[in-house]
């Protein structure tokens, strides 16, 4: 017994003694503060946030909210596709992700979150189609519960919402509740390089779509200097559902009066697809579903993807 509880020891020493070094390694690692030269940054009421832009300046605007540990650049080729079919494609980074601004007090939440895309739709002077992503859904159709009136419309896509979360609280595990154990499980997964393309393939159906070439563009801005303490700051949001927006409640959904459309990947294993369905139902939105997809149709199936948003597009339009 005193052999064994030497060897757990000893395993034990083992991976702290990793994990300390993957957040060094990390901390040397994050040595950038310059956002790249193909966006630009907005100043907003409540932060400058970094945005990309494609098509037309005079086109229907649409604005691309990523998702969890994504960025703007992940919707480049829909950007591009949106472009040459006359829309202006704004894609922007969700604080604390990519190089928008980090909140000192680390506030993340929701309504937070909804907040700040109100500010940059009333920074852009636009009134655009919000296409929102998997955990960048929340915010944006939070942002739309509160203020419909600045939108032409919602497309969903694989969103993560957590209907009735207001009803179920729920707490962070115990183990990620101080902030340098959050940073250290942060510095082994989300910002260690290595760590990437295993972790994007766990989203996917079709694995191949996991390349270097997007492993790489996702690994961009882990460059950026705090991004592991940042990050750490915005995982309980991830992982502690909100109860106090709108958009857990099924009667909010009912409510809306703009369009609403639904994009959904038929083998979404991390939203699945019962639960766009419930939302069509809800909404009396169109489903759209993508077969043989996972939960990123945007990197997994960009061509369907994109005839499937545009399609959506125009329907939402009419």
């Amino acid at each position: 017994m005193r052999k064994l509880g030497m060897s757990i020891l000893f395993l034990l020493g083992l991976v702290i003694a990793l994990l300390i070094g993957l957040r060094l390694a990390a901390a040397f690692r994050e040595d950038s503060d310059t956002p790249p030269a193909e966006g630009r940054i907005v100043e907003t009421a409540l932060g400058p946030i970094y945005v990309e832009e494609l098509g037309p300046q005079d086109g229907p605007a649409i604005l691309l909210i990523h998702g969890s540990v994504g960025w703007s650049r992940m919707w480049q080729p829909t950007s591009q596709a949106l472009a040459d079919a006359g829309y202006r494609a704004i894609a922007f980074d969700m604080p604390p992700m990519g190089w928008s601004f980090r909140d000192p007090l680390g506030d993340y939440s929701r309504t937070t979150q909804a907040s700040r895309v109100l500010a940059l739709v009333d920074s852009l002077r636009i009134r655009p189609i919000l296409v929102a992503h998997s955990f960048g859904a929340g915010a944006g159709a939070e942002a739309v519960m509160q203020r419909p009136d600045a939108f032409a419309g919602l497309v969903v896509v694989s969103g993560a919402i957590v209907l009735y979360s207001h009803t179920k609280p729920a707490t962070l595990p115990l183990p990620l509740r101080t902030r340098i154990t959050r940073e250290l499980a942060v510095s082994a997964t989300v910002t260690n390089p290595p760590a990437m393309g295993p972790m994007l393939r766990k989203f996917l159906y079709r694995k191949d779509a996991a390349t270097g070439d997007i492993v790489t563009m996702l690994n961009q801005p882990g460059r950026r200097a705090g991004t592991t303490a940042a990050i750490a700051d915005w995982l309980p949001t991830l992982l502690v559902p909100p109860t106090d927006a709108q958009s857990t409640r099924p009667e909010a959904w009912q409510a809306l009066t703009l369009p609403v459309a639904f994009l959904w990947g038929d083998r979404d294993t991390t939203t699945p697809l019962t639960q766009g369905e419930r939302l069509s139902e809800l909404t009396g939105g169109p489903l759209s579903i993508l077969t043989e997809v996972g939960h990123i149709p945007h990197v997994e199936a960009p061509a369907e993807f994109q005839v499937a948003l545009i399609a959506t597009l125009s329907d939402l339009a009419d």
